[in-house]
């Protein structure tokens, strides 16, 4: 009992931290969100506690009312700062392998799995719905080097579906931070079996670059890529 009560204790500071550190990420991109959080909560209080009058059960729904806006103002904020996340993402080299490394549970990511000397990378995502290609990047020097990943895969995998997405505010693409809703909204038509089959046989292939070594920082400009691109994990 006593371990569990340390072990309590020990957590709490922590995700009092983590809040205190999303809110002040949050704050640097939204300027507001002290003020929305507050008027938030305190309409919704306001509203139970006026109904509360009305009706004669002040308590009751005050008590209600507060638990209400303490849930209102916490959905508020998780939504603003994922919205500030995101904003901030935009753009960075890796958003969206950082993006697949969270869409949950069911799916296996595997990032950089084809790369130019231009640094445009295509990822990988394994799931339900079959093998995701999410490339970001330059859109037209994208499009050459997702086609030839997506025709690997598309041969190697005959009964597997292939989708591929290209990150971007462009026509066409899909926005970072509709990427995971874009991939979960795919038709789920491989069952649990088959996509660890899948996995198996993507980990069986190898990898292109792992007995390469590979520079640190920008690419070489006179370095030759291999051709399709070179395959990574």
């Amino acid at each position: 009992m006593a371990r569990k009560e340390t072990a309590a204790d020990a957590a709490n500071p922590g995700r009092l931290k983590q809040i205190a550190l999303t809110y002040k990420m949050t704050r640097r991109a939204d300027k507001k969100i002290g003020l929305v959080l507050a008027a938030v909560g305190i309409v919704t209080f306001g509203v139970f506690l006026a109904i509360g009058f009305l009706i004669g059960h002040p308590i009751y729904l005050g008590i209600l009312g507060f638990l209400l806006a303490f849930l209102a103002t916490a959905i508020v904020f998780g939504r603003r700062a994922e919205r500030a996340a995101f904003g901030q993402m935009e753009g960075q080299p890796g958003a969206a392998a950082a993006v697949l490394d969270n869409i949950g549970r069911g799916w296996t990511t595997t990032p950089a799995v084809a790369m130019n000397r231009s640094q445009d990378v295509v990822h990988r995502a394994v799931g339900k719905a079959g093998i995701v290609l999410v490339a970001e990047g330059n859109p037209n020097r994208l499009k050459s080097l997702l086609a030839a990943e997506k025709k690997k895969m598309n041969r190697i995998f005959a009964d597997v579906p292939v989708h591929d997405v290209i990150v971007g505010n462009g026509e066409g693409e899909v926005p970072l931070k509709k990427l995971r809703t874009t991939l979960l909204k795919f038709p789920r038509v491989l069952t649990g079996p088959q996509v660890t089959t899948t996995n198996d046989r993507l980990r069986a292939m190898g990898d292109l670059m792992s007995n390469m070594p590979l520079p640190k920082g920008p690419m070489p400009k006179g370095m030759r890529m291999p051709r399709g691109g070179p395959k990574m994990r």
